[in-house]
């Protein structure tokens, strides 16, 4: 298998750092109501192990989505209401790019300036992002029949 060119190198992809993220917030919006959420309790529900999660809860963290408590009674729980949350928020905090490919913001693609197909997959991350930025984590959890 030969080496990944620069336009799989800085394109985006939604990993599961997004996918886990995102998994990670609805399970606080949907179990935060009583207070914080231990994250042990979280990853026995989301099968995703403690220590990842602790690295999404610290990039959250700093993107002002989640809150954190020490302590006896302490866990995690959103900074911001859900209604104000959207998926769009997270994959952004997560993957630090919107771009499906390396156009417009790695400045690795010499054929940027003459690319014929350029203008496809920046007219694609527009039309994904703003689906993701029309969902809410509280749309979400409307929908889902968990509650």
């Amino acid at each position: 298998m030969s080496a990944p060119s620069s336009d799989e190198i800085c394109a985006m992809r939604i990993t599961t750092k997004s996918r886990y993220g995102t998994r990670m917030i609805l399970d606080i919006a949907l179990h935060g109501e009583e207070g914080p959420v231990p994250i042990s309790d979280i990853a026995k529900r989301q099968g995703i192990s403690e220590k990842y999660l602790e690295k999404l809860i610290n990039e959250l963290k700093k993107s002002g989505f989640i809150k954190s408590r020490r302590g006896v009674g302490g866990g995690h729980a959103l900074a911001r209401p859900a209604s104000e949350i959207t998926v769009g928020d997270i994959v952004r905090a997560l993957e630090k790019t919107e771009n499906l490919a390396p156009c417009s913001e790695c400045g690795e693609c010499n054929r940027a300036g003459q690319c014929m197909t350029r203008g496809i997959w920046i007219e694609a991350a527009q039309a994904m992002m703003g689906t993701l930025d029309s969902m809410t984590i509280e749309s979400l959890l409307s929908d889902c029949p968990c509650r």
